[in-house]
């Protein structure tokens, strides 16, 4: 048995810098036509010239023979001018802006620390441009539930600003529980969309703390209970257009995961269209799978769809137990596992 799919992109990616980024990008670039970069760097990409210099270090160290397309992000901060957007805009190379909340997640100690305060300029400038704000949807008040931190941002920032700004197109990324779908479902289709992870899809937080605690499990947003892991399944496998995909494959080196202060971050890129496929499988919905990879994205960013297919074997594979580079090794998620469906670039 086998799958053809419209070549899947990726519209929520961190690929970093450095010897990191040369090792992470082929597990991308050969199975995604595009992806979504998020721009946390250090130090973040906050101006078009630095999104500029950055996409020219990601093609150049493109395999050969690639046709994978760099889609550039801005890192939204209080001091961002509206004059940025436009900028961005005519580049022709950034795609969206995207918001930390200060201290939510890696590298996002730049980020807005008073949204309705200091960033509205900005936010009306990205509506006459057309330019997608992509949230982090966390608050970061530290007497906050972890736990709960998506659903109070939801009410307590992402409500408000939609409400206030009905023509901004959002993008809550990465989204972890049932309030987040029922959020999603309620706002307009083609204004408000949100982009899905294989761990949101596939564990909840028993798989935090089994065995001992899984550092390569942790990310953030933190897995949630099994009710919102099945509520999230429910909606992408539904036939929604206002879900797509988006790993948020997030590498670090091994000894940074495993460290008294390991880091938030799954790095998913080689097993993702593995698992999709297995959750649709799961769910018997493997007719929808194509629309959530390949479809569902571009049609919300605008873009025209991709042109070329990428076929899923049914074949069993082994995850490698770990990906080496220059500074030491990265461990993939389901890293060992044997997962059912083979992507065609790895036969």
């Amino acid at each position: 048995m086998e799958l053809t799919l419209t070549r899947p992109d990726d519209w929520h990616l961190h690929l970093r810098d450095g010897g990191l980024l040369e090792a992470v990008l082929p597990h991308s670039a050969n199975q995604f036509g595009r992806a979504i970069v998020m721009p946390n760097l250090k130090p973040p990409v906050t101006t078009t010239a630095a999104a500029v210099a950055y996409r020219e270090t990601i093609v150049k160290a493109l395999p050969s023979r690639c046709n994978f397309e760099p889609l550039m992000t801005l890192y939204l901060t209080d001091s961002t001018k509206p004059d940025e957007i436009k900028l961005a805009r005519e580049s022709g190379i950034v795609f969206a802006v995207k918001l930390y909340p200060a201290g939510a997640t890696t590298n996002s100690q730049g980020g807005v620390t008073d949204l309705f305060g200091k960033c509205m300029p900005v936010l009306e400038k990205m509506i006459e441009h057309n330019m997608p704000l992509l949230v982090h949807g966390e608050v970061t008040d530290p007497e906050a539930d972890v736990f709960d931190r998506e659903k109070l941002f939801i009410d307590e920032i992402l409500r408000p600003l939609i409400q206030k700004l009905p023509r901004l197109k959002v993008v809550m990324e990465h989204i972890t529980t049932l309030d987040a779908v029922r959020f999603i479902e309620s706002c307009s289709e083609g204004l408000v969309a949100a982009t899905v992870t294989p761990q949101h899809l596939l564990l909840n937080r028993n798989a935090l703390f089994q065995g001992g605690l899984q550092p390569h499990n942790y990310c953030l947003p933190v897995l949630k209970r099994e009710i919102h892991r099945q509520a999230i399944v429910t909606a992408v496998t539904s036939g929604s257009s206002q879900f797509f995909l988006g790993t948020d494959s997030a590498p670090h080196e091994k000894k940074r995961k495993e460290s008294p202060c390991g880091c938030a971050g799954i790095y998913s890129a080689p097993v993702a269209l593995s698992l999709y496929a297995k959750v649709f499988e799961q769910a018997g919905a493997l007719d929808k799978l194509e629309a959530f990879t390949s479809f569902n994205g571009p049609d919300f960013y605008g873009l025209p769809r991709n042109t070329t297919t990428i076929i899923l074997h049914k074949t069993p594979w082994k995850v490698p137990e770990s990906y080496d580079f220059s500074s030491g090794s990265i461990i993939p998620m389901f890293a060992g596992q044997t997962l059912e469906w083979l992507p065609s670039h790895l036969l």
